[in-house]
């Protein structure tokens, strides 16, 4: 069995999630390093090819958030380099990084998603948007939901509760994305569950219940200590917790994911689970859930990312 001595921790890009990928970047390098692991660290920048190449590390760990991080394109260039990573390949990122994609394809396979529509940012220059909010809110109703359709940590996310906030909600998802999904906001406990393969097949974590203090899982309420309440496990009967866990699971293995991924979902009050979005390289901040789950399974969060590297050592460069 290959001895895993060597490690690179992507983290940083060029994303407006570049300062919590540097942060979850910082966590899992001290991880690996109190293992006795050599860890390097990079950002995603002109000098990563030369360094591919000229010292090429044996396994490489992207803990890069949004585009070019959880897209595929990063992944795609780690094939071409004949560096084995950890993580999703790249074309199950690009399918899970669509919002709308990922929902359909999980809808497909009996999985409950909000009701919604997704419309890129030219629909409502080109057709009108006074009469095409009429028609979102005439088959949607309030409350409503709006973000960027690829993008993550709550980055031009809105809740919606009236017509005129609509408008609003809209300018600031183009902001980051041009196409925007717009949803019925679903009441309920609002949940992540990460889903972990350390070679023995795909299992999910305990849920974590997140309560942010303001209502609002936002960037703010995300990444500042004391803004969230985490419950791991989460309050919910255990009919609910089988549930989520099994909407997990599907969803990671509908959209062809590996190693490990997170899945948001709301339980609503009548124990009935939706699925929002799915993570291929979840958050490993303090704050983050995915790491709060593997504490709450008994597990060593270091050993974990460990575990995660070595498999992607035996697993070898995808190309």
């Amino acid at each position: 069995m290959a001895d895993l001595d060597r490690v690179l921790v992507l983290a940083g890009g060029m994303s407006p999630e570049h300062e919590v990928s540097v942060r979850s970047g910082r966590r899992v390098a001290e991880s690996l390093r109190r293992l006795g692991i050599e860890v390097q660290t990079a950002d995603v920048d002109s000098a990563l090819l030369a360094r591919l190449a000229d010292d090429p590390p044996q396994v490489v760990f992207p803990v890069l958030h949004g585009a070019a991080g959880e897209d595929g394109s990063v992944r795609e260039i780690l094939e071409l380099s004949g560096v084995p990573y950890v993580g999703a390949p790249p074309s199950a990122c690009r399918v899970a990084f669509a919002k709308s994609t990922a929902k359909a394809l999980v809808a497909a396979r009996g999985v409950s998603v909000p009701r919604g529509v997704t419309l890129p940012k030219s629909a409502f220059h080109d057709l009108g948007a006074p009469a095409l909010l009429e028609r979102i809110t005439a088959a949607l109703g309030f409350p409503l939901f709006v973000k960027p359709d690829q993008g993550g940590s709550a980055f031009g996310a809105t809740p919606v509760d009236s017509a005129e906030a609509l408008s609003a909600a809209l300018v600031a998802c183009f902001a980051y994305g041009d196409t925007a999904v717009i949803e019925e906001r679903v009441v309920g406990t609002e949940i992540a569950v990460g889903v972990l393969d350390l070679g023995d097949g795909p299992f999910a974590l305990p849920p974590v219940e997140i309560v942010p203090d303001g209502g609002v899982y936002d960037y703010a309420a995300r990444y500042t200590a004391g803004r969230t309440e985490f419950f791991s496990p989460a309050r919910l009967p255990e009919a609910a917790v089988d549930a989520a866990t099994a909407t997990a699971l599907t969803a990671h293995r509908a959209l062809g994911l590996r190693d490990f991924s997170r899945a948001d979902l709301i339980v609503d009050g009548t124990g009935r689970v939706r699925f929002l979005e799915v993570q291929v390289a979840p958050g490993m901040t303090e704050t983050s859930t995915f790491p709060q789950a593997v504490d709450a399974a008994g597990l060593d969060f270091a050993v974990v990312c460990r575990e995660l590297a070595h498999r992607a050592l035996l697993r070898g460069p995808g190309v």
